[in-house]
C-alpha cells in the first residue's frame, strides 16, 4: 500500500486529500482514504494545510510515517513537511482527468481569476489561457455581491436559474461592476436577475478564454471554488450554444478538490519514479 497525500492552498480555500495509490503511472487503482476543506477567513493559510493534512490523517487512522510523498500545489510551496511541489495548472488538470476521464479542457474558476486549460486523455496541459486578476468573473466577486444582496454562497445558483429578465454586468473591472450591481438594486432589479446576468458574463469570458485555447468540442470540467455553482454551470453551457462551440461543461462533486488529487497523483508517480531510480543506483 502505497498512500500519497495532496495539499492545494489557493486564495480562499485550503484542500487537502489522502490516497491510496494502486498503480502510480496512471493513478486507475487510486482510492479515496480521505479529503478535507477549510475557508482560509483571514487565518494563516499554512496553518489551515497542516490543520487540514492533520484531520485527513485522522480521519484514515493513519500517522505521517504512514505517508510516502506529501505533494503540494497553490500557494503551498513553503509548507515544511511537504515532499515536493507541482504547477497548479499541472495538477487541476491530472485531477480533473481523474475525476472525469472524458475531460479534454479544464475551467479552473478561483477566487481570484479563470483559467482555461485544454488537455488530452492523460491530463497532460496542452495549452491554456487566465483572465485578468482584475476582472469581475472571478470568485471573489461573486461573494462580494452575494454579500451586497443580502444572501448565502449556497443560494447563488439556485437564485440564478430563476431569472426571466437577467441583466449582464459589461465592465470587467470588480470595482465598476460592484457599481454596476448596486445601479440594479437601486432600479429594483431582482436578485436573480442580476446574478444570472453576472454568470452570463462571466460565462462569456470563459468561452472566450476557451476558444482562445482551440478547445472547440468535447468534454470542459469545472474546477476551483465555483465549480459547484450550478447558476454558472447553467449559463456556460448557454453561453457555449450562443458562441457556437460544441463542448459541454460539466462539474462534478470533487471538483473544488482537484487540485489537490492532482498533486497527490503526481507525487505517487514522481514518488514511483525516484524509487525505481534508487533501485537501478544499487543495481549497478
Amino acid at each position: 500500500m502505497t498512500i500519497t497525500a495532496g495539499i492545494d492552498v489557493g486564495t480562499g480555500v485550503v484542500k487537502a486529500v489522502l490516497f491510496d495509490v494502486g498503480d502510480p503511472q496512471t493513478g486507475g487503482d487510486a482510492k479515496w482514504l480521505a479529503r478535507e476543506t477549510a475557508k482560509i477567513r483571514q487565518r494563516d493559510p499554512l496553518k489551515l494545510a497542516e490543520a487540514a493534512y492533520e484531520a485527513v490523517l485522522a480521519e484514515a487512522g493513519l500517522t505521517r510515517d504512514d505517508v510516502a510523498y506529501v505533494a503540494t500545489t497553490g500557494e503551498a510551496e513553503s509548507l515544511e513537511f511537504s515532499t515536493g511541489h507541482f504547477y497548479s495548472m499541472t495538477t487541476h488538470a491530472r485531477g480533473g482527468i481523474y475525476l472525469d476521464p472524458d475531460a479534454r479542457a479544464i475551467l479552473d474558476i478561483g477566487a481570484l481569476h479563470g483559467r482555461a486549460i485544454s488537455i488530452d486523455e492523460k491530463g497532460k496541459v496542452l495549452g491554456y489561457r487566465m483572465t485578468s486578476q482584475c476582472a469581475s468573473g472571478s470568485g471573489q466577486f461573486l461573494e462580494n455581491i452575494a454579500r451586497y444582496l443580502g444572501i448565502t454562497q449556497d443560494e447563488i445558483g439556485p437564485l440564478s436559474q430563476q431569472a426571466d429578465d437577467p441583466e449582464k454586468v459589461s465592465s470587467i473591472c470588480a470595482v465598476l461592476a460592484e457599481t454596476d450591481v448596486i445601479n440594479m438594486v437601486s432600479r429594483q432589479i431582482s436578485a436573480s436577475n442580476i446574478l444570472k446576468g453576472i454568470h452570463l458574463s462571466m460565462a462569456g469570458r470563459l468561452v472566450k478564454l476557451l476558444r482562445a485555447t482551440k478547445v472547440h468540442d468535447g468534454v470542459v470540467l469545472m474546477t476551483g471554488g465555483l465549480a459547484l455553482d450550478s447558476g454558472l454551470l447553467a449559463a456556460l453551457n448557454e453561453s457555449m450554444e450562443e458562441q457556437k462551440v460544441a463542448v459541454n461543461a460539466r462539474s462534478h462533486a470533487d471538483s473544488i478538490h482537484a487540485g489537490a488529487i492532482g498533486a497527490a497523483l503526481w507525487g505517487a508517480f514522481r514518488h514511483d519514479k525516484l524509487a525505481r531510480l534508487g533501485q537501478l543506483a544499487l543495481a549497478s
